[in-house]
């Protein structure tokens, strides 16, 4: 299997900054209690001096996602969505140890990660353009068709695991209880992306390894070695 993005999406948004990692042996039954309430402090702080919405790593995927012709108030990146249900209710919702500790980490960086389970992925994901003949499945069960040209993470099966690029996951790929092999995307565009997507890996893979018994597998992509590929 491999995760990309596609030459198109290279060329019109040369400030891209993606990182994949690849984990095998997740469990739904680890305490990430105390990682996610320390990354839900670092988030709080810079929330303290300024809203999400003036976080250089948001101002830069609204930027973007205005670019993409959408209304960045109505259709929000994954990490502020998160930062802006953070700041109003003081919380996350808990869904699964891993999920939890992608969000936390997610807020804390303001940068969208998105999970997905590697056994529901079919050959491949990359970050296309869609051609308009793919199926998205919402986590309320109802299958949706992306227009062709939005942005969306595509299997060989024509399936979108994801819409509008960093804005909402399917629910088909959705991590689970019975979920063990993950494969882990964060992608950012402000002026300190290259620092910030590594440190953002370093701190992941850490916490992967201390709360679970894997091995991480991680790289930072460019248009020059685009690819990352991991285990089907």
């Amino acid at each position: 299997m491999f995760f990309q993005h596609s030459s198109d999406i290279w060329r019109d948004f040369p400030e891209l900054v993606p990182a994949a990692l690849y984990a095998e042996g997740i469990t739904p039954d680890a305490d990430a209690g105390a990682r996610i309430a320390a990354h839900a402090e670092r988030a709080a702080a810079r929330l303290a001096g300024a809203s999400e919405s003036d976080l250089p790593e948001i101002q830069a995927w609204r930027r973007t996602f205005a670019r993409m012709g959408l209304k960045p108030t109505q259709y929000r990146c994954a990490s502020e969505a998160l930062l802006r249900r953070f700041r109003k209710e003081g919380a996350l919702p808990r869904l699964h140890p891993l999920i939890d500790l992608c969000n936390a980490v997610s807020i804390a960086y303001a940068v969208p990660i998105a999970v997905f389970d590697v056994s529901r992925i079919t050959s491949h994901i990359e970050v296309r353009y869609a051609a308009g003949d793919e199926t998205y499945l919402t986590f309320g069960g109802a299958t949706e068709q992306p227009p062709a040209g939005e942005v969306i993470f595509a299997d060989a099966a024509g399936r979108a695991h994801a819409r509008r690029w960093t804005n909402r996951q399917s629910g088909h790929s959705a991590v689970r209880d019975s979920t063990a092999n993950v494969l882990i995307v964060a992608e950012a565009l402000h002026d300190t992306a290259a620092a910030d997507v590594e440190a953002l890996v370093a701190t992941l893979a850490g916490e992967l390894n201390t709360l679970w018994p894997v091995s991480p597998k991680s790289a930072i992509l460019t248009p020059a070695a685009p690819r990352f590929d991991f285990p089907a």
